[in-house]
């Protein structure tokens, strides 16, 4: 049987918290870590460059898409008058290019992934440091993902505290 990484986690708090087992108190938190670097200037930075170079991208390989649905359909039009080799002939090339069309388009995906892991990289590192210093400043015993657990109170959400503190740290 296969658990569920959130089941575990809370199982994991509530044993913490029961047994006593990381601290007297056994004090949790919770976080939305996607919340908190999307609410810091250097993660609004990553997600607008990022959104424009996708949609620089998109623009381009829409007007590639319909330029060549047109040839296909020109071709379907002129397949009548076309002999039988130069239809072949027409119909490889225009399929050569949807498949050029096809690698570029997932080429330009793998790329613009790559770019936000990159980009990304350097925010999650001291997204990290502030949490650890937010969690020990706080006393937690856990600071677990708000997405891993059930329910939570509003009242252990440390996910502003650490976007201020991320923002209020020295780069």
């Amino acid at each position: 049987m296969r658990w569920n990484k959130g089941v575990l986690a809370v199982l994991t708090a509530m044993a913490m918290t029961w047994t006593g087992a990381a601290h007297a108190d056994g004090k949790i938190a919770v976080l939305d870590i996607e919340k908190a670097i999307q609410a810091t200037s250097a993660g609004k930075k990553m997600k607008s460059e990022l959104q424009s170079e996708f949609e620089k991208k998109k623009t381009e390989f829409q007007k590639r898409e319909a330029d060549l649905k047109k040839m296909f359909e020109d071709l379907e039009k002129k397949k009548v008058a076309l002999s039988d080799e130069v239809r072949g002939k027409k119909t490889q090339e225009l399929q050569a290019e949807q498949f050029k069309f096809q690698r570029d388009v997932a080429e330009s995906q793998a790329a613009i992934q790559k770019r936000e892991k990159d980009m990304l990289e350097p925010i999650a590192k001291k997204m990290e440091e502030i949490i650890d210093q937010v969690g020990k400043k706080g006393g937690y015993s856990a600071v677990l993902d708000k997405r891993a657990t059930l329910w939570t109170s509003n009242a252990v959400d440390i996910t502003d505290d650490v976007v201020k503190a991320y923002e209020g740290a020295k780069k």
